[in-house]
């Protein structure tokens, strides 16, 4: 029992070491984003959904590295669905989340390019009557190739958000920039949520496997939901800060993050075998993520009711493939 009992003790501390680290970096993250003059949105598209998905990239690139596919693609896969259903029905019933129109019409649609990009990697024997699902190496480049576009178009956001704000906002006098603090801050939460994620994985992985669940079910659960944590108390913490372009900035930008970054890098370090069980979950994704359009689109915002739907759709999703294991 030694070995197991000190697997739940880590697991709580990587759980804690999430929470804390989310918290120091959305607020580091989002003032130096007044700082710099550049919206919350931004910061919830890039450094609040890296930030949040270093988790997933050090999981699927671990697991890549040691042969693990199935646990690299059902983390990615796994932790998507999380975040659409869950993270954002948690977070809008806490505090209706307002969705800006620009990142309806471009965003959320670039994850619907980005989730239908891995499944036509992925789908080698319906498409190509191939012997095996394999997602290979110049695949993997071709998605952080379309990654790269999208940065490049986040930055010219960025550019023209600063020439609007800087004529907009006169700076406050009262408040001196704390620039060293508001780093220092960021970086130390940073370094937590990426422990705690670790922490986290190794120690779920070693429970399931005791109690005899398959590679992808671990990566599409315990791991998935693990490394998705931060996302989850990321949002929550910004929605109740009022905040709440950075939580929907931050679950739209890390999905995008999780599919075209760290698959693209997992696949380009070692071509992926595809368990063919996972399909269903890609496109269960892909639907979802038409349905987030969908609600987004209503009113411009993602409202309570909404947001039950949302998070009841992830128990279901749960029940559905505890039982297909």
């Amino acid at each position: 029992m030694g070995l197991n009992s000190l697997s739940y003790v880590l697991l709580l501390v990587g759980f804690a070491l999430l929470i804390f680290g989310a918290n120091y970096f959305v607020e580091g993250a989002s003032k130096i984003a007044g700082y710099l003059k550049v919206s919350p949105l931004l910061i919830g598209l890039t450094i609040v959904a890296f930030g949040t998905s270093s988790p997933e990239a050090t999981v699927s690139i671990l697991a890549a590295l040691n042969g693990n596919a199935d646990v690299a693609l059902g983390n990615i896969v796994g932790s998507n669905i999380f975040n659409i259903t869950f993270v954002v029905g948690v977070t809008a019933m806490i505090a209706p989340l307002a969705v800006e129109s620009e990142t309806i019409r471009k965003e959320i649609p670039f994850t619907l390019l980005a989730s239908a990009s891995m499944f036509i990697f992925i789908a080698d024997v319906i498409l190509t009557e191939a012997s095996t699902n394999v997602m290979t190496r110049s695949e993997g480049l071709v998605l952080l190739l379309i990654f790269s576009v999208f940065m490049y178009y986040i930055f010219e956001i960025a550019r023209k958000n600063r020439h609007a704000e800087r004529e907009e906002v006169a700076p406050d006098p009262a408040e001196k920039p704390t620039w060293g603090k508001q780093i220092i801050l960021t970086l130390v939460g940073l370094a937590a949520i990426i422990f705690g994620g670790d922490l986290v994985v190794r120690n779920s992985t070693e429970i399931a496997m005791s109690l005899g669940m398959s590679e992808t079910l671990v990566g599409l659960t315990i791991v998935a939901v693990g490394t998705s944590l931060p996302e989850l108390v990321t949002s929550i913490i910004a929605a109740l800060k009022k905040e709440s372009d950075i939580a929907i900035g931050n679950i739209v930008g890390s999905n995008i993050f999780n599919i075209l970054f760290v698959l693209g890098i997992s696949a380009t370090i070692i071509p992926l075998e595809v368990d063919p069980k996972i399909f269903l979950d890609v496109i269960i994704m892909i639907v979802l993520t038409l349905i987030l359009m969908v609600f987004s689109r209503t009113n411009y915002k993602v409202g309570k009711i909404e947001g039950a739907i949302l998070a009841a759709a992830y128990i279901i999703y749960m029940i559905y493939i505890i039982i297909r294991n």
